[in-house]
């Protein structure tokens, strides 16, 4: 079975920022945020250093028509801030669940930005999911506290490669029940 859908993806509003589909013009910004070892080290599929064609690849990936994951970019402009401040995820699983997955640019960090982007995902669930997964490496607590506060619950323990640190590295696992 193939979870590819041909999905259109909604906007969605928070006070601070609209969460809005990825857009070819992001890659500049994606690519000059992702590049930054000290994000890339806190993702499992970023490399460093980022390779060329790597962030056209994979804005060209999450735009196409058919897809199995939508994403958006953390976007302020309607209130005079930044165009792109993180990006946020949904990958689609099966038995109707997704995984969450995010990342925030480092200028951003420490700012309630993560956890409002992954709250306004929740409230909306776009894709109408019975269950939401996450999982962050045991060493990023500020991204598991996000997930805390927005109502997720710890499930256990596992591991992920991150393809920055080439190797692989603990990890939390996280639940969040939308039904």
């Amino acid at each position: 079975m193939s979870l590819d859908t041909t999905n259109r993806q909604p906007t969605v509003s928070t006070e601070r920022f609209d969460l809005r589909p990825l857009r070819k013009s992001d890659k500049g910004l994606i690519e000059h945020y992702s590049s930054d070892l000290r994000l890339a080290r806190m993702t499992a599929n970023i490399p460093h250093p980022l390779p060329p064609g790597a962030t056209d690849a994979y804005v060209t990936r999450v735009t196409a028509p058919v897809r199995d994951e939508d994403v958006w970019a953390m976007d302020a402009t309607k209130d005079g801030g930044p165009e792109l401040m993180g990006v946020i995820g949904l990958e689609r699983m099966d038995r109707n669940q997704v995984e969450v997955d995010y990342w925030v640019a480092p200028p951003f960090w420490n700012t309630g930005l993560a956890s409002d982007a992954v709250r306004a995902l929740v409230e909306a669930n776009p894709t109408g999911s019975e269950t939401m997964f996450a999982s962050v490496f045991q060493d990023n607590p500020a991204s598991a506290r996000v997930l805390v506060n927005c109502g997720f619950e710890y499930i256990g323990d596992a591991e992920a490669f991150s393809v920055a640190r080439g190797a692989t590295v603990p990890t939390w696992t996280y639940l969040k029940r939308m039904r």
